[in-house]
């Protein structure tokens, strides 16, 4: 049976950069060999299970797998455009230093940190200076070509 719209299907994968670089796996050999488990140790490291179509996943890999079957192994390569898209200059902020000092409870944050913004998204410190502090909140993985090795175990 082969993968399409309305499917559910279970995978292993690991995910890679152009350098070669681990940035996501769902096996445990894989993640303790690469050091993923000291960056993430609560992590459960186990199969995907995605419904085809629900967007559950970055669209290129969901379009990746459709047309699969189980038992395949396959690579998947995703441009950017497919996977976290360009970094945009929209996607950095600027916040009034005494502003968000006075939201982080008196702390002023340094370049580097990490802060959480309401929606859950995540941004990094890229600036701060006594009047304005930046934050990038574009997507960690944004402007990479993502390589997937899929190996497909079940399809419902």
């Amino acid at each position: 049976m082969t993968i399409d719209i309305g499917d559910s299907v279970t995978i292993e994968y690991t995910g890679r950069l152009d350098d070669e670089t681990v940035f996501d796996t769902s096996r445990q050999s894989v993640a303790e060999e690469t050091g993923l488990v000291e960056a993430q140790p609560d992590r459960e490291y186990a199969p995907l299970t995605v419904d085809i179509g629900d967007e559950q996943v970055i669209e290129g890999l969901e379009e990746g797998l459709i047309g699969l079957e189980a038992g395949q192994t396959e690579t998947l390569t995703i441009p950017p455009e497919k996977a976290y898209g360009e970094p945009s200059e929209d996607n950095i902020q600027e916040f009034e230093t005494d502003a968000l000092r006075e939201m982080l409870g008196g702390q002023t944050p340094e370049e580097g940190s990490y802060l959480e913004a309401e929606n859950g998204s995540q941004g990094e410190v890229v600036h701060v200076d006594e009047e304005v502090v930046r934050v990038d909140f574009n997507p960690g993985l944004a402007g990479e070509t993502l390589t997937f090795e899929v190996d497909i175990i079940d399809v419902n």
